[in-house]
């Protein structure tokens, strides 16, 4: 297959350099080529299209992403923007740049995607760059690369929700990256709608024109056709030129199992043409440009990417390890690292969440490594490293930005992979500080916490702590403020945004946070409150590790670190449930949770009984007894040398959600 496509391409690749053939259109499907005809038209509209792209001058492009609180219809919008544009045929596609399952599944946006857009305005071509960006806080790396490729942004408001908790921090890392933000109020249509309250908080929090503010229903395409002429009048050109050296930024990049790592570049000074050689400035490595394009929404290659354009680029011989795509790093042409000033780079965001996966299979193992490593490098934000089990077998330790990604990391192997893994409850990075030298350690894996014996004592240890921001109905005030309170959280502040919303800052412990915090919160409000959280640095903390024990000895699958205040509630859980999946043996079976050497809550399972004197008949009653008495010295002995043997299946059972 690989090899007949590359025939096709040389084949049919024209004599000019101008137009560069991509062999996966030429296709209807798998492996069925197109009829000659659609062939030549396709050259055709490729030629027509990088002639309209290179009659525009740079004051004629516009970059722009779309940033909003999560499900507030930037998809949507994103559509219809496409349609608008005739990049896509009316009605054919929904959410066409949530590209991957699991978007589609959960209606959510996880990777940042791109698309090209060709728009005449007043009798004059406009090429427009469309960024559409994730919604909730754990994606906000993704959010971040792409205001690095853009000038300019929507911020899209809810008529019926109004200004949300992300919609405030989404507006603040725009305004810090110097985006000219442009005001959109989309659902419009909705029977609850109050475009006017969202106006006028838009005024007065962010400080924008109503005025200058697009009312629109991405749903239906009401008033849609305003925010293109919005977006040239209003957003910057680019700044760049053609002629100095190149100058090239990494925004993100994928794995292609026939080109390699494919990456996605904004250009800010020069040209990029296929045949060239450019060379990294953060691993120094030299590569030649094998095929340059613009996602038109897919990829479609060009003869050229210049200053000011978005595109992607791949080399010959294709780049096959993905670490070597460092997102941030900046590419110039051979000979000219003098000249080029590297661009800054982007701030790598730390994991904050961490589990332990195992494969339910252990001879799935290395299949399983190799797709969570493809995984891995997509998304830079996740964390690896191997780790062994004596209960689970071979697995991984796997850091991600929040609960939220963590779920979806674990549907896409499962969809796009077949990976089927056990996951450990999620778990926080504690810092521990030595009295004798003041050294600092950073422990995310809860088995390599220390015990609480005397030495641990003198430790200084400390927990994350973020600062959450929740915008919630004034009638469901009481109830948050109790759940915050409940979960050892510290008031900040407390704002009375509108007559009807109240935004509340509190000081919560990460951990808490992520257990479930969220899912809480909707419940509690009806789903009408919305959360977002920032790091707040470590604090001291009564933290301690509650082990599971089964006849005095730790299962290291089930440990937790924790606040001391949780560990006797926890551990009745843990023992109760943990009970149920032990089976009966000739022995008694002791279930304990405990922290360091003191027990917090105990479970047993009898032994199994057997009649020893059912065989008797008649006779004098110390004939029974003796039998009874021998009996009791071998469970005994049983207690001393036998081993209770737990089921990994028992581990899933206990370890599922």
């Amino acid at each position: 297959m690989r090899q007949l496509r590359w025939s096709l391409n040389i084949l049919l690749r024209p004599s000019t350099s101008r137009t560069r053939w991509q062999p996966s259109l030429l296709r209807r499907g798998f492996g069925e080529a197109l009829p000659r005809r659609a062939i030549v038209a396709y050259g055709k509209a490729s030629h027509d299209l990088e002639k309209r792209i290179d009659d525009i001058p740079l004051d004629r492009f516009r970059n722009f992403c779309i940033v909003a609180h999560v499900d507030h219809g930037k998809s949507t919008l994103s559509d219809r923007l496409l349609e608008l544009t005739g990049t896509i045929k009316v009605g054919d596609n929904k959410q066409i740049l949530d590209k991957l399952d699991v978007e589609r599944e959960r209606g959510i946006t996880v990777k940042a995607q791109t698309c090209t857009m060709l728009y005449n305005y007043k009798g004059e071509d406009y090429l427009l760059h469309l960024v559409d960006t994730p919604g909730h806080v754990d994606f906000r790396a993704e959010v971040l690369s792409s205001y690095r490729s853009t000038e300019s942004a929507l911020l899209l408001v809810d008529a019926s929700q109004g200004v949300q908790a992300q919609t405030v921090a989404n507006f603040f890392l725009a305004f810090a990256q110097g985006l000219t933000l442009l005001p959109v109020v989309n659902k419009v249509d909705l029977p609850s709608a109050d475009p006017d309250r969202a106006l006028e908080q838009m005024r007065t929090n962010f400080e924008l024109d109503p005025k200058k503010a697009v009312l629109v229903s991405a749903k239906t395409g009401l008033n849609v056709e305003a925010i293109l002429p919005a977006v040239i009048e209003g957003a910057p050109s680019p700044t760049g030129s053609s002629k100095d050296p190149l100058k090239m930024l990494l925004i993100d990049s994928w794995y292609d199992n026939y080109k390699g790592v494919i990456l996605l570049v904004r250009i800010f000074d020069g040209v990029l043409k296929p045949g060239d050689q450019i060379v990294s400035f953060a691993t120094g490595k030299k590569y030649f440009v094998g095929e340059v394009g613009i996602m038109y929404p897919l990829e479609t290659a060009t003869s050229s990417l210049r200053a000011g354009q978005v595109g992607y680029c791949y080399f010959n011989p294709g780049m096959k390890n993905t670490s070597e795509a460092k997102v941030g790093d900046t590419f110039c042409h051979i000979g000219m690292e003098d000249k080029v000033v590297p661009l800054e780079g982007f701030e790598e965001p730390q994991p904050m969440v961490f589990v332990g996966a195992f494969p339910l299979d252990q001879g799935e193992f290395n299949r399983l490594d190799d797709s969570i490593q493809q995984l891995v490098t997509n998304d830079r934000s996740v964390t690896l490293q191997k780790e062994a089990s004596e209960a689970l077998g071979q697995g991984w330790r796997l850091g991600f930005l929040g609960t939220l990604h963590a779920s979806v990391f674990e549907d896409r192997l499962r969809q796009e992979h077949g990976g089927s893994l056990i996951i450990t409850s999620p778990t926080v990075p504690y810092k521990i500080i030595h009295p004798r030298d003041g050294s600092e350690e950073i422990i995310s894996n809860p088995a390599l916490f220390p015990s609480g014996d005397h030495e641990f004592k003198q430790l200084e240890r400390l927990e994350p702590y973020v600062l959450a921001t929740i915008t919630v109905p004034e009638e469901y005030l009481g109830k948050v403020i109790e759940l915050c309170e409940g979960n050892r959280g510290t008031q900040v502040e407390i704002t009375f945004w509108t007559a009807t919303q109240v935004i509340l800052k509190y000081k919560l412990p990460l951990a808490q946070l992520v257990n479930d915090f969220f899912g809480k919160l909707k419940g509690i409000t009806k789903g009408y409150a919305s959360l977002d959280y920032e790091e707040a640095g470590y604090e001291k903390s009564d933290i301690v590790k509650l082990q599971l024990l089964v006849n005095k000895l730790p299962v290291d699958a089930i440990s937790q670190v924790m606040h001391r205040s949780q560990t006797a509630r926890v551990g009745r859980q843990w023992v109760a449930k943990f009970k149920e999946f032990v089976q009966r043996e000739l022995f008694e079976v002791v279930i304990q949770a405990a922290v360091g050497n003191h027990i917090v809550a105990r479970e047993t399972v009898k032994a199994v009984r057997k009649d020893v004197t059912a065989k008797l008949y008649g006779g004098d009653r110390t004939r029974r007894m003796k039998l009874l008495e021998k009996q009791k010295e071998g469970r005994k002995k049983l207690q001393a040398i036998g081993r209770v043997t737990i089921e990994q299946k028992s581990f899933q059972g206990f370890l599922q959600k």
